[in-house]
C-alpha cells in the first residue's frame, strides 16, 4: 500500500526550483519511500529526527539523496496514511532543519 504524498507549497517550490534532472529524481525517490515511509526503527526508508540544534523535528523522517546533494523531509499521518513533505533542500546546509522548523510552525503541523 502506499501513502498518499502531499507537499507544503514551499516544498512544491523547492521541487520544482531544482536544476536539471534533479526533480524527476527526487519524485522517484519519494514515489519509492511512499510504499514505506515509516522510520527505519519500524522497518521503513525514513531516518527519524528530533531535535536539532534549535529545531524540534520530533515526528519527522528523512531521506536523504547523497548522490544528489539533496533530503526532504516529511512527516507522516498515520491514521489517513499520508506523508507531507516538508523541504526539499541541499544537504550540506544544517539550515534545512531551521527551514523546516519554521514551516512546521507556520502551517501548523
Amino acid at each position: 500500500m502506499s501513502w498518499s504524498v502531499k507537499f507544503l507549497p514551499e516544498a512544491r517550490k523547492d521541487l520544482k526550483n531544482l536544476a536539471g534532472n534533479q526533480s524527476r529524481i527526487v519524485s522517484k525517490a519519494l514515489d519509492r519511500v511512499s510504499k514505506n515511509p515509516l522510520p527505519r526503527n519500524e522497518g521503513g526508508y525514513g531516518i527519524p529526527l528530533g531535535n536539532k540544534g534549535n529545531c524540534d523535528l520530533t515526528g519527522c523522517n528523512e531521506i536523504k539523496l547523497r548522490g544528489e546533494g539533496l533530503r526532504a523531509i516529511y512527516k507522516l499521518f498515520r491514521t489517513e496514511s499520508e506523508m507531507l513533505v516538508i523541504i526539499i533542500s541541499v544537504r550540506e546546509s544544517e539550515e534545512v532543519y531551521d527551514k523546516a522548523s519554521e514551516r512546521i510552525i507556520k502551517h501548523g503541523i
